[in-house]
């Protein structure tokens, strides 16, 4: 049986008959994702094509597929859909309508299509798409290839093919490999039509002062911009065309762990009736929702469509942006919440990416330990991590945008010693950036990073605003930032 553009009542309907999930007392349909919490960047390939052979920088992240393994996988992946009750959805990508990129989802599980619903752009009612679709996904997550006989690393595996314009997804119920599929899609796709594909999320205030917060997970990306003061226009994927900014999906897919109504309110309001909560915990008799519980993973997440946040942006489109913003959660506690960055510090921020891991959120790591992802989006790149650079380099140029560097982390001392900084501060630093209060302010030297930062900013301790001041022990701190910088400056060699 084969289900077509169903209604979201009904999709949750049949996600209930078949045991998929349940409803949380808010309304929300709670499922789990078996083994695989997160996405598998290492079971992720392209088929190799004379397009792909010379436009994507092939290595650890991206990896090829021969087309004859990947014409027999699809054929038996197809072979094995034919035997089940599968949810096909038409949805689209790019909310300016110059750039709508079609795309047809076929999935094994009804949630699934569920999520396809809300986090992509959703057509007109009655609407289907015309001929082929630009792109076909098609999830079948309970589907295991054989790594001997399909050539993949394991059960496991997301291969794109652009020639054939099919995503195929198999061993894995992690509903992000569906988006981020087609944000990789993009990402090959938009930088030859001269758009910058960008893994952000946006926001404007009255003044169509338009804010991009760039940064990579728990670094607080969908938090900032869901700004009570502000309308959204997208929480994770954009496109920088010549008129502007445009959401690349139609949903957010917010990260919940310790989500809190006072600090959170629209991602909190978000969740209801109809979004998607995916391995948070639940009170087996009554229902509610621990979003601090983490014994299933520190990575649950929710989704749920745009139009969920009360002042979101439809359609998901805004000007040139007026203020940018690289998110970091710097866990050695040492760069500070706020510096304003030149274009060429703008350049080597951008592609250096920088965050950090956490004690304990993965195995083996017992101390932080920095993160690079290029252009805050690594996994996501198929083509080399400079071409988007020179893009970017070329949009701040031309829009003479200013870029900020923003620690969302710890002061103090490292996580464990000192503090996350807290979110008003950080609420009232990204406030006066937008409004240009900052820049009223006089600038001081931080010799550790040879960054520029403010001498006070309203809202916020002058003694927070320089991250030695908030440390004990200085002769630590200058160790822990050498220690940092001399990790930058190892990372950036890459590029050089």
């Amino acid at each position: 049986m084969v289900y077509q553009n169903l209604a979201q009542v009904e999709l949750i309907q049949h996600a209930l008959q078949r045991n998929e999930g349940v409803l949380a007392s808010n309304g929300a349909l709670v499922v789990k994702t078996g083994k695989r919490t997160g996405r598998s960047p290492n079971d992720r390939f392209f088929v190799d094509t004379q397009d792909t052979k010379k436009n994507i920088e092939w290595g650890k992240v991206n990896k090829p597929f021969s087309r004859d393994r990947f014409d027999k996988l699809l054929a038996k992946v197809q072979d094995y859909l034919k035997t089940k009750e599968t949810f096909v959805r038409d949805a689209y990508a790019c909310a300016d309508s110059k750039h709508r990129f079609d795309i047809k989802v076929v999935t094994e599980l009804a949630w699934h299509n569920l999520f396809a619903h809300h986090l992509f752009l959703r057509p007109a009612k009655g609407e289907k798409i015309q001929g082929n679709a630009d792109m076909t996904i098609i999830a079948a997550p309970y589907f295991l290839a054989n790594p001997k006989e399909d050539g993949t690393d394991s059960e496991t595996f997301i291969i794109l093919d652009f020639e054939k314009r099919i995503v195929l997804i198999g061993g894995t119920q992690y509903a992000g490999e569906i988006k981020k599929s087609i944000f990789t899609t993009l990402n090959y796709l938009l930088p030859e039509k001269g758009i910058l594909p960008m893994h952000c999320s946006a926001n404007v205030g009255n003044a169509e002062d338009v804010a991009l917060f760039f940064g990579l997970s728990g670094t607080g990306k969908t938090t900032l911009s869901a700004d009570p003061k502000r309308r959204l226009i997208g929480d994770d994927e954009h496109g920088w065309s010549d008129t502007g900014v445009f959401n690349l999906e139609g949903g957010c897919y917010a990260k919940c762990i310790r989500l809190s109504q006072e600090f959170e309110p629209q991602i909190w309001k978000a969740i209801r009736q109809g979004t998607v909560l995916e391995n948070v915990v639940i009170e087996p008799n009554t229902k509610e929702v621990d979003y601090n519980d983490d014994s299933i993973t520190e990575n649950t997440r929710a989704a749920y469509p745009i139009d969920y946040i009360d002042n979101a942006v439809v359609p998901s489109v805004g000007s040139h942006p007026k203020a940018i913003f690289f998110l970091t959660a710097d866990a050695f506690g040492v760069l500070p919440p706020v510096a304003k960055l030149t274009p060429e510090e703008a350049m080597y921020h951008f592609l250096s990416g920088y965050t950090a891991k956490l004690a304990g959120t993965e195995t083996g790591v017992k101390d932080p330990q920095a993160t690079f992802s290029n252009c805050f989006g690594a996994p996501f790149l198929p083509r080399p991590a400079t071409h988007y650079a020179k893009m970017f380099g070329e949009k701040l140029k031309k829009y003479s945008t200013p870029v900020y560097l923003i620690n969302t982390g710890w002061q103090g001392g490292p996580v464990g010693v000192g503090k996350r900084i807290s979110l008003p501060y950080t609420r009232a630093i990204i406030e006066a950036c937008i409004n240009g209060s900052l820049e009223t302010i006089a600038f001081k030297p931080n010799a550790q990073f040879h960054l520029s930062i403010p001498e006070q900013c309203a809202g916020v301790p002058k003694e927070i605003l320089e991250p030695s001041q908030s440390w004990k022990d200085k002769q630590a701190y200058t160790a822990q930032a050498q220690k940092l910088a001399n990790l930058f400056s190892q990372n950036y060699k890459r590029f050089k």
